[in-house]
């Protein structure tokens, strides 16, 4: 029987209340989508390549604790002497290249897990098109001396960003001989927080070997050097659950009808890239085989989470 004053009041009184179940269906789908989200955050950039939306901005969550830090034993703290140890989700891989001025894109780099530059590329001035934030640099042996003309902006400001310094054995040999290891030496001594590595004998070898089983040919024999860039994709490769690289041409890009005219540098002006990767390429001794390696780095983004974008790259 029931208490209630009339009908009405009474069919009130039992009726299923729906709001709260709602309520917590909502939230429930929301986590669903979130989780979904973080499992697949590094496909996203990928999958709107596919369906023909480069231009997209994808911004990817910077979360860095899923996996523990992987030991890179090729390369060693020059303090410490003790392995690297670094594991990044998404990284941003941005190019030197003078394809990044205009391109505005600052923002999305900085929201990369792992923010990757190369050689004494500054950020300085630079922040709307490259970003502001470095958490890996990798450096040439021979632009270790640029990098000491600015110290306190490399090795102060900076004092987070981890330095990986590649050369020969003839310059970063340990015995005291090592011209650009001892300036190292010293350089760790005068900023103490400073998180400088050296590639190793070994690893230098292993870079070689890699070279030569995706070309063919012999890279001393060939009479070239590899690229910083190269060095860049090797480590990052290990380190990276998924690599979206900024600002970096393929092999055909040169040779393509009304292609963009860009500096060799963002950071300077001068040097023509096109004049500058075709000068390199055929020189008989002394020079990076940019091109050669950018063939290279086209077959690896078929087997690992690599995107290329300003300019995007088809991938055949």
């Amino acid at each position: 029987m029931c208490d209630c004053p009339d009908y009405f009041s009474c069919f009130n009184e039992r009726k299923p209340r729906r709001k709260p179940v709602i309520v917590v269906s909502f939230i429930a789908l929301c986590i669903l989508l979130l989780a979904m989200r973080l499992v697949n955050d590094a496909t996203f950039p990928l999958l709107l390549n596919c369906f023909g939306q480069p231009k997209t901005k994808w911004i990817p969550l910077p979360y860095t604790f899923r996996q523990p830090l992987r030991t890179h034993y090729g390369y060693i703290n020059v303090r410490t002497q003790e392995p690297l140890q670094l594991n990044c989700n998404h990284c941003a891989i941005v190019s030197n290249s003078g394809q990044m001025v205009g391109q505005k894109v600052g923002e999305e780099i900085d929201h990369a897990s792992c923010i990757w530059r190369m050689n004494n590329a500054p950020t300085k001035g630079f922040e709307e098109d490259v970003g502001y934030m470095t958490m890996v640099r990798v450096v040439s042996h021979t632009s270790v001396p640029l990098l000491l003309k600015n110290p306190d902006y490399f090795f102060k400001e900076a004092s987070r960003t981890i330095y990986v310094i590649w050369g020969p054995f003839r310059n970063m040999r340990k015995d005291g001989n090592g011209i650009v290891y001892n300036m190292l030496k010293k350089t760790v001594d005068a900023y103490p927080d400073a998180q400088i590595y050296v590639t190793t004998e070994q690893q230098m070898t292993h870079c070689d070997r890699v070279f030569k089983d995706e070309t063919g040919k012999d890279r001393v024999q060939s009479g070239s050097y590899l690229s910083t860039g190269w060095f860049t994709f090797i480590l990052a490769m290990d380190a990276c659950y998924s690599i979206h690289v900024y600002g970096m041409i393929n092999e055909t890009y040169c040779k393509t009808e009304g292609y963009r005219k860009v500096p060799y540098h963002y950071y300077e002006q001068g040097k023509d890239e096109c004049n500058e990767y075709l000068l390199h390429e055929h020189a008989p001794y002394g020079g990076h085989r940019f091109i050669t390696e950018k063939k290279v780095f086209a077959k690896w983004a078929k087997k690992h989470r690599i995107v290329f974008t300003h300019p995007n790259w088809t991938l055949s």
